[in-house]
């Protein structure tokens, strides 16, 4: 499942060895003794259809998610193949090679592609698949760069957040913090509103930093570590902070889900859950896949819960997605579940291939864009 994916890292020092695994201590173990639900038959789905589908080189031990930018997809593999797709029709406009293998990545404007190579490197191309430059991170690159006009932003696993100029390469800034002795060893993202980047961390902060200059705007506490070893204190964010209006709403491992204010970082809510992908949102919901495979709303205003769905317990989940009437979740699988936005239940089914959805799902037009393990990126849209 995603055992490979998601295995804790141990210290700085482990991590920038390469984030050494101690399997007995994996959180995700515990899945493999509790048998996925099984799938049952829809009466009557919704009508979906795969739209167009492409293939790419498999992810291996990393995770790729797809970047939406300028009527675009831009999607890499980890044998360092970056490609750029027409969002619409999926034909490819460019493929090329990075050079090196990679661990992370898309993340890009239109203008610019940026990804994260092995030990570290952070490699740059423009619109057109020409190389503009490479760097060296600090440590190993998990999450996607954060890409905007002016700079391409760096978390690497040493949780040091590093701005490079976007045409050159140069340093601006960066900040470090301290990483907790157990970590999960996962892509927390970055996410860009003006005039800050928001980057999800360990032990359950959220840091928000200017993109002007790296000084932090606030930093607080989604979930606080709690438990008698380190083990049931890890409390890491999951995926990708998600900004809707004025609001910016995350989810922790062994913590919360909640909603906080984009200025000043004031909670506006948070209930107790356990997630290692992010959330999905919308101007209603806020949508959460859990750890134990159930997936629930809450109402983005005040947080009240809205519905649960516990049909797919134990199919390890990927960050929802919310479009139009339905909530999309990938499985361990290769299949795209379509739930109702309204009141969670199922209704329709799609598959892609037989290998884990786990990158974050975009919505381009009236497509949903979903990649899985082996390489398939696919959109997929409903009636």
């Amino acid at each position: 499942m995603r055992i490979t994916g998601k295995v804790i890292g141990v210290s700085l020092l482990a991590m920038t060895a390469g984030c050494s695994t101690l399997s007995s201590l994996n959180p995700f173990k515990e899945k493999e003794k509790n048998p996925p639900a099984k799938l049952v038959d829809l009466k009557s789905p919704i009508p979906a259809k795969i739209v167009w589908k492409h293939s790419v080189g498999k992810a291996g031990l990393y995770v790729f998610s797809p970047a939406l930018a300028d009527n675009s997809v831009f999607i890499a593999d980890a044998d360092g193949t970056i490609e750029r797709l027409d969002a619409a029709t999926g034909k490819s406009q460019w493929r090329i090679k990075a050079g090196t293998d990679l661990t992370a990545g898309v993340g890009s404007n239109g203008n610019i592609v940026a990804v994260g190579g092995v030990k570290g490197a952070v490699l740059a191309f423009d619109g057109s698949g020409k190389k503009l430059w490479e760097t060296q991170a600090s440590s190993e690159v998990l999450s996607a760069p954060a890409v905007t006009d002016e700079l391409v932003i760096v978390r690497s696993m040493d949780n040091k957040i590093t701005a490079y100029d976007a045409k050159t390469g140069d340093r601006k800034w960066f900040i470090q913090r301290t990483t907790p002795p157990l970590t999960l060893r996962n892509a927390p993202g970055l996410v860009v509103a003006q005039p800050n980047v928001y980057i999800a961390q360990p032990a359950g902060k959220l840091l928000a930093l200017a993109l002007s200059n790296g000084v932090p705007r606030f930093e607080v506490s989604v979930a606080d570590p709690r438990g008698a070893t380190e083990l049931e204190r890890v409390s890491d964010i999951s995926g990708t902070p998600v900004v809707v209006d004025a609001d910016i709403c995350t989810v922790t491992y062994q913590g919360k889900v909640g909603c906080f204010d984009l200025t000043t970082g004031v909670a506006k809510w948070t209930k107790a859950t356990s997630s290692d992908v992010g959330v999905g949102a919308d101007q209603r919901f806020v949508f959460v896949a859990d750890d134990k495979g159930n997936v629930s709303a809450y109402s983005r205003d005040g947080g009240q819960s809205a519905w649960k769905n516990d049909t797919l317990t134990n199919r390890v989940l990927s960050t929802p997605l919310s479009y139009g009437r339905v909530v999309a979740v990938g499985d361990y699988q290769g299949y795209v579940h379509l739930l109702s936005r309204e009141d969670g239940s199922m209704l329709g089914r799609v598959s892609l291939d037989s290998s884990a959805i786990q990158s974050v799902p975009v919505v381009a037009g009236s497509n949903m864009i979903f990649q899985t393990q082996s390489g398939t990126v696919a959109a997929i849209a409903v009636e």
